[in-house]
């Protein structure tokens, strides 16, 4: 590995595949997982990406004992939102003292459930860069979007890692408002697909489908302005539109969980728009059905990283 930088990816997910993959190229890349066909798979052959250039192969370690990790300087955390708590409680054993831990999850409630580790240790930050999981430890390059990042201190290490591993980077002052932006798309279409199970375009095709996508999305924004939140654009409903119309061949990570019969994220998206539109004392039916229609489809209990 020579005098490359290390860097621990918790998770062992389609995110977490690519992330892998193009940071392997200029670090040390660990990845912590819990979903253990996966780490064995990467073990035996490493990370494997479908792209459109064709597969590519990378060389990584992986592990589920966060003791067999070492003590690392960089985290990534690109697990599913309901498996932040547990990922906390692992990189308190192998985070240096010096470590920072950058979150690119989905959802509310991450930065918060990964601060037990010390406020000034972790960055908040937004990536539209999608996958989709096709196997253990193989996954297909869906979006090459960006990774959006707050200012912080000690972050531009790791921002420069990034950005030599070949991310499209970007600085953001209010990265709140990005965040709500991007759950105002996530609200109002990941459940949708995955109770319809249909791609994000199908949507945009079935009037009734495109109709609660709207409400949803407008829901969401009605919830950002309560609480003081700017959103990077006027309209929430079009941007929902645009989002769906944009990734219309997609299958929404909601819906790829759904299909596996996976855990979902979906307290963490429609029910934290729920839990802080009662807080604010603004209604939001539409997402708070939603949360419970998807929560309806299995009992919630548990679930692989991935």
């Amino acid at each position: 590995m020579g005098d490359k930088p290390e860097v621990l990816i918790a998770g062992t997910g389609a995110l977490a595949c690519v992330f892998a993959w193009r940071l392997s190229a200029v670090a040390s890349v660990v990845m912590l997982g819990n979903w253990r066909e996966a780490v064995e798979a990467i073990e035996r052959g490493g990370v494997r990406v479908d792209t459109a250039g064709g597969q590519v192969v990378a060389q990584v370690r992986a592990r589920v004992d966060p003791g067999a990790v070492g003590q690392t300087r960089w985290a990534l955390v690109l697990v599913k939102s309901y498996q932040t708590a547990r990922v906390a409680r692992q990189l308190g054993k192998c985070l240096a003292s010096d470590g920072l831990v950058l979150t690119l999850q989905n959802g509310l409630g991450n930065r918060e459930a990964l601060e037990v580790l010390g406020k000034d240790r972790v960055v908040q930050g937004v990536t539209t860069v999608g996958a989709t999981v096709l196997g253990p430890g193989h996954v297909r390059l869906s979006a090459d979007g960006r990774v959006h990042l707050a200012r912080q201190a000690g972050v531009e290490p790791l921002a420069e890692l990034l950005d030599q591993a070949g991310f499209a980077l970007a600085w953001i002052d209010d990265l709140e408002s990005l965040v709500w932006g991007k759950l105002v798309a996530s609200a109002s279409i990941n459940p949708l697909t995955a109770l319809l199970q249909v791609p994000n375009g199908e949507l945009l095709e079935r009037p009734a489908a495109a109709a609660l996508m709207d409400a949803a999305a407008r829901e969401v924004a009605e919830v950002a302005r309560a609480r003081g939140t700017r959103l990077p654009f006027e309209d929430a409903g079009e941007y929902a539109a645009e989002v769906a119309r944009s990734s219309a061949g997609n299958s929404s990570s909601m819906l790829q969980d759904v299909r596996r019969g996976s855990e979902t994220e979906i307290d963490a998206i429609n029910g934290a728009v729920a839990s802080e539109a009662a807080r604010v004392g603004v209604p939001a039916p539409v997402n708070r059905t939603l949360w419970q229609l998807v929560r309806a489809l299995r009992r919630e209990s548990g679930g692989t990283d991935e």
